[in-house]
């Protein structure tokens, strides 16, 4: 059974302020899509940045046989949200964005405004498998590529970049403070014995704050001499598969010719112990090739695939 993540890269029909101009780029871009996803032939695939659901339905559209999906119906202000598409039957548990109930409020401009849910929504679903039920939430926190009043990409001064770079990190942490709540109900303490994933673009690497917000109790991760070793924590954990992708594969965007590895999979007591293989890219075909991406997300408007690679393990 394959497991991933993937984001696709602004997902919208041709003609729009954010999809491409034209239905020639339209299709291409939809072609090179849908080549990736047959060779992956996921179970549960998670999807980032789907533009408009008549754009999933069109790709899905490409895909030989039955392809089953679900999308949030909580997208941000330019109208992109996480779904899932797979071979595999789900029922869809929870659509959410809405802060705990203890988490503030948080700031996001020079104007003072404030934020009390996450810019995109969180999406759970529960498929039925051969050994049992698997929960599965996607995510896509707050972008690290950040904007400024009035559509800018580049800061005035330095003090608005670090600003802006700090109201960034104010919601990705919040945003990944509420996605770990989702993913304690998904637990419900019960990880040993329950199939539990948390997927998507955390916009972040593995060893950033917001990233180990995610993980639960410290202590036994993947390479450490804890990992084979049961202890309480294993109830709540999340285990990052990151350690298990070969390092040359390590990566699944390339930000102003840095690699970098922001999406990502994680999952619990029950599942991390039957991985078989974890991966970017296509199986079996090495490091991914990928464009480097800068400030100006536009940029790339008619550009065909995705900026991502895809992140997938294997489960046996």
């Amino acid at each position: 059974m394959l497991l991933g993540t993937w984001n696709l890269e602004n997902l919208y029909r041709p003609g729009g302020p954010f999809g491409p101009k034209d239905k020639a780029a339209y299709e291409t871009k939809l072609a090179a899509l849908a080549s990736v996803i047959t060779e992956l032939d996921p179970a549960l695939l998670g999807l980032q940045e789907v533009g408009e659901p008549e754009a999933l339905r069109d790709l899905a559209g490409m895909l030989d046989g039955e392809w089953h999906l679900a999308l949030s119906r909580r997208p941000d202000s330019r109208g992109i949200r996480v779904g899932f598409i797979g071979r595999t039957p789900f029922e869809v548990l929870s659509d959410t964005s809405a802060f705990p109930a203890k988490l503030r409020q948080v700031q996001a401009d020079d104007e003072g405004v404030s934020v009390t849910e996450a810019g995109r929504g969180f999406l759970a679903v529960e498929a039925a498998t051969g050994d049992g039920p698997l929960r599965v939430a996607v995510a896509h926190l707050k972008s690290k590529l950040l904007s400024y009043p009035g559509g800018r990409f580049q800061p005035r001064d330095e003090g608005e970049r670090a600003r802006y770079g700090a109201y960034a990190l104010y919601r990705r942490a919040a945003e990944a403070a509420t996605l770990r709540a989702l993913a304690d109900e998904l637990l419900s303490g019960e990880g040993r014995e329950r199939d539990v994933a948390v997927v998507g673009d955390l916009n972040d690497e593995v060893q950033a704050a917001t990233t180990q917000i995610l993980l639960g109790p410290p202590g036994s991760e993947i390479g450490t001499p804890g990992f084979e070793a049961a202890d309480r924590g294993d109830a709540t954990r999340l285990w990052n598969v990151a350690p298990l992708i070969p390092a040359e594969q390590r990566f699944s965007r390339i930000n102003s010719g840095r690699r970098e590895l922001i999406d990502h999979v994680l999952v619990s007591h029950r599942l991390v112990h039957r991985v078989t293989e974890a991966g970017t890219g296509l199986p079996g075909t090495g490091a991914p090739r990928l464009p480097s991406v800068g400030p100006d997300p536009a940029q790339r408007r008619e550009e065909p695939g995705s900026d991502h690679a895809p992140v997938w393990v294997r489960v046996g």
